[in-house]
């Protein structure tokens, strides 16, 4: 267990190169498919690993909420992510990745942990059109090659959360929310979130501030959309920051995550000045460094709508 811990603490720097260390575990059999999957959580999440504590359960409790442990003095919920995804623990639920995620800090219970793999972005695929659970945000090929079938689900945490504990959905928007933004007619909001309930709830929050957004799954998608608009202005004698106002975009994504959107954005000469919000559920002072590093203007972490309406005000007002 200390050889996890050591490498999630020794491999923070991945994220400005398009990499990212995911953690491999298993959750017993899928109930459906009658075999072992594998499963993959982003190492920036994860805080420890421990054995399986007591477990205390309070009344009213129901499944996959097992209920409180006690982790180094503090009680956080226990989620049961065997019971979440349809399987089965053929050794029972042997350990805890405690994590944080949008401000709060949780234990899931696996059967077991595999290892721990580098991968570049690129080899991580969205999972949307192909895979039917509303927990798998995407698919990781574990071959540099990217031909083969060794392959890891890579669990929607933010879903998963959103459907269990109510306290991470955020706060609901306040009239501070639907401040005046001055946008320009046709200006639009690009937006990158992998994670399906993070985009609604991203989507609403934007209208509310009556700011127009075009969404996208991955930071990939979302480069080619503001290249697109970057010829598409210059073809007709027009500024991309007309067309422009500002990029959201989350952190962890398939294909170009937002570390490297960012980048790419602030190294182009006519996009720079485009106002980048990262918007993330990685929290922490390394992944703040990061963001200063990559150039953003401006970072939330998940879920506070009134919070990123003042951020996306401050930094707009900077740009004008």
């Amino acid at each position: 267990m200390d050889n996890f811990q050591k490498e999630i603490d020794e491999r923070a720097n991945l994220a400005l190169s398009n990499k990212f260390e995911l953690l491999l575990f298993r959750l017993g059999s899928d109930q459906l498919k009658g075999k072992s999957e594998l499963y993959g959580i982003n190492v920036f999440k994860l805080r420890e690993i421990v054995p399986m504590p007591t477990i205390t359960r309070a009344a009213g409790v129901q499944s996959p909420l097992l209920g409180m442990a006690s982790i180094r003095g503090q009680f956080i919920p226990v989620i049961d992510l065997p019971a979440v995804t349809g399987c089965k623990p053929e050794t029972g639920l042997n350990l805890l990745l405690v994590t944080e995620y949008a401000r709060s800090t949780q234990a899931f219970a696996v059967e077991s942990v595999e290892n721990i793999v580098r991968l570049d972005w690129n080899q991580v695929h969205t999972a949307e059109a192909g895979i039917g659970s509303r927990n798998i945000t995407s698919i990781a090929c574990l071959d540099t090659d990217g031909q083969s079938n060794n392959l890891a689900m890579v669990l929607d945490v933010e879903q998963i959360l959103y459907d269990i504990i109510p306290s991470v959905r955020g706060v609901e928007p306040s009239a501070e929310t639907a401040k005046d933004f001055n946008l320009k007619p046709g200006q639009v909001a690009i937006v990158a979130e992998d994670s399906k309930v993070a985009r609604q709830l991203l989507e609403q929050g934007l209208k509310s501030m009556g700011i127009p957004a075009i969404m996208h799954n991955t930071g990939l998608e979302a480069w080619i959309k503001i290249n697109e608009m970057q010829k598409e202005a210059a073809a007709a004698g027009e500024s991309i920051h007309d067309k422009i106002a500002l990029v959201l975009t989350d952190l962890e994504m398939p294909e170009m995550d937002g570390f490297t959107l960012t980048r790419n954005i602030k190294r182009d000469d006519a996009l720079r000045q485009i106002p980048v919000v990262i918007h993330s559920s990685l929290s922490g002072s390394a992944n703040e460094d990061h963001v200063r590093k990559v150039g953003a203007d401006g970072y939330v972490a998940k879920f506070e709508i009134n919070e990123l309406s003042s951020v996306i005000h401050r930094v707009l007002e900077k740009k004008r």
